[in-house]
């Protein structure tokens, strides 16, 4: 009895825990992306609705697959956290291949046996087939978690079909390589390498979506001695295809096309503050790039 109250509470408190790390997920990427700096408001709110919506529906398939398990005599708490870590749909198809059948207890012996038993396999007491009529045709149980879980499911996914909307139109995303707000890119890149460190950017990509932005904050300690350094290389060079160095602090923004560079590139900071500055390129078409970037 005890390790079964033991398994309940576990239940009942693991899932509060989980959505809690999922809020707080959610928090440290705003904080680490500049409080989503450069997107409209309501487009990280249907995110995180779509994340909501997806975890109430795994609860509440979850919670379905506990009281049924409950019925059956299996192991409620296993095949509930299975339905919800194995996320729910394929969770749900194995514990459907898997379940077992509704039993009744034998009233002579106690065994567990199946409803549809004419005699008990343990001592033999004919079964009545009143009561086990009964215990066929009932129907479906507590609708009101399937219901919950339907309407989870469909409000998952008017808030993804919509944020999906806003994406692929562009609307209330910054796209905008000039601009003092963080750059949010609908493309893929594809690298093979990169990493920043004491104020060096190393990128090596193979390819991307054409004007993909990729974004690095440095630090400029003196404006007016220190230099902007670029080694840059691209390995193949498409016709009319361009990779251009973007310079962004606050409302000044200066660029350099950096293509085909025969040497690399030192670009003087004295027209910047001391203070951050965001370092980008905006690639159009070239492939096979490595570069560092560093000030110095």
């Amino acid at each position: 009895m005890k390790n079964t109250d033991n398994n309940k509470l576990l239940f009942y408190i693991g899932i509060p825990v989980i959505f809690l790390l999922i809020i707080l997920r959610f928090v440290i990427a705003y904080i680490r992306s500049d409080g989503f700096n450069g997107l409209s408001l309501m487009l990280p709110i249907q995110l995180l609705c779509v994340m909501i919506f997806a975890f109430c529906s795994s609860v509440f398939f979850a919670t379905w697959v506990y009281q049924d398990c409950k019925k059956r005599g299996d192991d409620a708490v296993l095949w509930s956290i299975v339905v919800f870590l194995v996320t729910p749909f394929i969770g749900l198809l194995v514990y459907f291949l898997h379940r077992s059948e509704i039993k009744t207890i034998c009233p002579a012996c106690g065994h567990r046996i199946s409803v549809r038993a004419n005699y008990c396999e343990e001592c033999g007491t004919q079964m009545k087939k009143e009561e086990n009529m009964n215990m066929e045709k009932q129907g479906t149980h507590h609708m009101e978690l399937i219901v919950a879980n339907v309407v989870s499911i469909v409000l998952m996914i008017v808030c993804l079909i919509g944020a999906v909307m806003k994406i692929a139109s562009g609307s209330g995303i910054n796209t905008d390589a000039a601009s003092r707000d963080r750059v949010w890119n609908t493309g893929i890149i594809r690298m093979n390498y990169s990493s920043s460190r004491d104020n060096v950017w190393k990128l090596d990509f193979r390819s991307a979506s054409d004007g993909f932005v990729k974004e690095q904050t440095m630090t400029i300690d003196d404006a007016d001695t220190q230099m902007l350094y670029a080694d840059i290389s691209c390995g193949t060079v498409p016709e009319g295809a361009t990779l251009v160095l973007w310079l962004v602090q606050g409302d000044t923004a200066q660029s350099v096309d950096v293509t085909n560079l025969s040497e690399p590139l030192e670009y003087a900071l004295n027209e910047f503050e001391n203070g951050k500055i965001r370092i980008r390129l905006q690639i159009n078409g070239v492939e096979n790039t490595v570069s560092e970037i560093y000030i110095q």
